[in-house]
């Protein structure tokens, strides 16, 4: 039921960028599994570029892995991200799929605005954008507050200005060996 659900919110999102369709319509046929545990999701491309659940005995062409954390960051739209999912299977089905959903544009606000309303929608969309801006912010206040505690109260990392006298102290240590060591060196010459 799940996934029926999700295949339909994909074909509608799918519909509104018809590039997408084009791009998938080259891999009709082909089945591929998303895993993240607890879900595991298997959808089959049609030839208009659609997706469809795919056959319970059908073998996937690519079998995309991923954590609970991966999706978090996957649905985040966090570039990096796609560098730590294991991918098994055919890995140009696999780009396909990646190119479609980092390029993928769902205005959100307009499925919304079906549903409860221009307004309303407008309104929700307004208020996750603030949350998001909030979840930032914090975010970034939280890890400024961290580095000051171990760099300031309970020293687990060295501020900039020690590093920077440590490699001084460094420089000027080696240089004075390396004076000493010449000292030593013609001092053993003259004898």
């Amino acid at each position: 039921m799940v996934d029926a659900l999700i295949i339909r919110a994909v074909n509608g999102v799918l519909r509104r960028n018809s590039w997408a369709l084009q791009r998938l319509q080259d891999c009709a046929g082909k089945t591929a599994r998303i895993e993240c545990v607890p879900v595991r999701l298997a959808f089959t491309v049609l030839e208009t570029g659609e997706v469809a659940s795919a056959a319970a005995a059908t073998a996937p062409q690519v079998t995309i892995t991923l954590t609970p954390g991966l999706m978090l960051r996957v649905l985040a739209r966090d570039e990096t991200v796609w560098n730590d999912i294991a991918v098994a299977g055919d890995t140009d089905f696999a780009t396909v799929i990646n190119h479609v959903w980092r390029n993928l544009r769902w205005d959100m606000e307009e499925d919304l605005a079906r549903v409860f309303g221009d307004i309303t929608a407008h309104r929700m969309m307004q208020t996750g954008r603030t949350l998001d801006q909030w979840r930032a912010q914090s975010f970034d206040n939280l890890a400024r507050s961290f580095a000051e505690y171990w760099t300031e109260e309970q020293p687990l990392i060295a501020r900039a200005h020690d590093v920077e006298h440590f490699n001084r102290n460094v420089d000027q240590l080696r240089d004075d060996l390396a004076r000493l060591e010449k000292r030593i060196e013609n001092l053993l010459n003259r004898a």
